[in-house]
């Protein structure tokens, strides 16, 4: 007898593939189309300016007029001034000292949001956390080293067209006579004071040449990312890793690169059961890599309650179990579930990179207001690292 649904051949599972392929080159096509390459339009007026650079509007017109800053340019009807742009206000934050770096002597941030389930914001928190450090005026460094790439697309790069995984990615330092730096594959992006390394499809290849090579070299495989992000670290401030969702040897060289973890978790059973499963393997995963290649200490491990939706219930009595449980190991804030998010990741955009009519709902200032807030906590976390930061933390009361 035969069964009542027949078994999917390789060739109609090839078929499939194909025809997802078909829907990704699509929607890449438009966001990527010839002569579109993407570029940041925020533009700040002065007063914004000056509070961004901490500075006051006269302070800004007084270097204007005496040469120490450009004169800004103006629309040639009104005689106004047309903003100033990030990479503007990032010359202000130079010409008057205020620009938050830390010192040589601090430690770089090297924060991996990191959890081994898929679907939680790992790359949502990413990039916007990047985003929010270079408004800031931080100089950043992402890395991707997921080979869905996701992060690489919000950033403007096509991973299948763009990036080549023989020169690109992390896959060349890898390998054993790779290059000695990372610096090979850093790139500028269209966001000023945002560095990036990378990914695409290539990368997942690393997976099974690691964990071929892990039983005869564990220390050189264990410990070559985490060589590589302090070959390049002197010229960051924060450097954000951004992992693969799995429990594989890549996610393994991130936990041992990165100095503090971020955990994604919304507050849902399944997703709250595979956080605590997160944590068990966490423990138990740096204990044998402690055996292998010495014990890794981070400066700070936070979870933070992401895609949370107040309207749910059961989403509500999760966050509160997960506030008793981990009472000083949650973040205090929220990354709320929000149309503003898909609605710019269905672009491949990011919520702070909107602009025009889209900015200026009630909907998007919400979004923002929670984006805003989970950025200055971890930038307060981030501040008490560098022990040059720490005077003036005590001043702000923030210490």
């Amino acid at each position: 007898m035969s069964p009542v649904l027949p078994p999917v051949t390789l060739d109609e599972l090839g078929i499939l593939s194909r025809r997802a392929s078909t829907v990704i080159e699509r929607l890449r096509e438009r966001v990527f189309s010839p002569g579109n390459e993407k570029r940041l339009d925020l533009i700040y007026n002065v007063r914004t300016a000056a509070e961004m650079v901490g500075r006051s509007e006269k302070a800004i017109r007084d270097a204007e007029a005496d040469g120490r800053l450009p004169e800004p340019e103006k629309d040639e009807t009104t005689g106004r001034r047309n903003g100033y742009t990030l990479g503007e206000i990032n010359r202000m934050r130079e010409v008057f000292g205020t620009q938050p770096h830390r010192k040589p002597e601090d430690p770089p941030l090297v924060l991996a949001v990191q959890n081994f389930k898929g679907g939680v914001g790992k790359s949502t928190t990413v990039v916007h956390l990047a985003q929010y450090f270079a408004l800031k005026g931080y100089r950043v460094c992402v890395i991707d080293c997921d080979s869905q790439a996701s992060t690489t697309s919000v950033f403007g790069l096509n991973p299948d067209i763009d990036i080549d995984e023989d020169e690109d990615t992390l896959y060349p330092f890898l390998q054993h006579g790779g290059p000695k730096t990372l610096h090979y594959a850093l790139r500028a992006t269209y966001w000023p004071g945002i560095a990036l390394i990378p990914a695409n499809l290539g990368l997942y290849d690393a997976e099974y040449e690691f964990a071929a090579r892990m039983a005869r070299e564990p220390a050189f495989i264990l410990d070559r990312l985490r060589d590589g992000v302090a070959s390049i670290a002197d010229q960051f401030d924060i450097v954000l890793l951004d992992p693969p969702p799995a429990l594989g040897m890549i996610s393994l060289s991130v936990m041992r690169a990165a100095n503090a973890l971020l955990i994604p978790a919304p507050p849902n059973n399944i997703d709250f059961a595979s956080t605590a499963h997160f944590l068990k393997m966490m423990e138990a995963t740096l204990s044998e890599l402690a055996r292998h290649g010495g014990e890794r200490e981070y400066s700070f491990i936070r979870i933070l309650t992401s895609k949370m939706n107040d309207q749910k219930s059961a989403h509500q009595a999760i966050k509160r179990m997960m506030d008793a449980v981990f009472p000083q190991d949650m973040l205090g804030a929220v990354l709320k579930d929000s149309a503003e998010i898909d609605n710019a990741t269905a672009n491949l955009m990011t919520v702070y990179e909107m602009t025009g009519p889209a900015a200026r709902t009630e909907t998007h200032r919400r979004c923002r207001a929670y984006l805003d807030a989970v950025g200055r906590e971890v930038e307060l976390l981030a501040r008490k690292t560098w022990p040059s930061h720490h005077h003036n933390l005590r001043k702000e009361g923030l210490l």
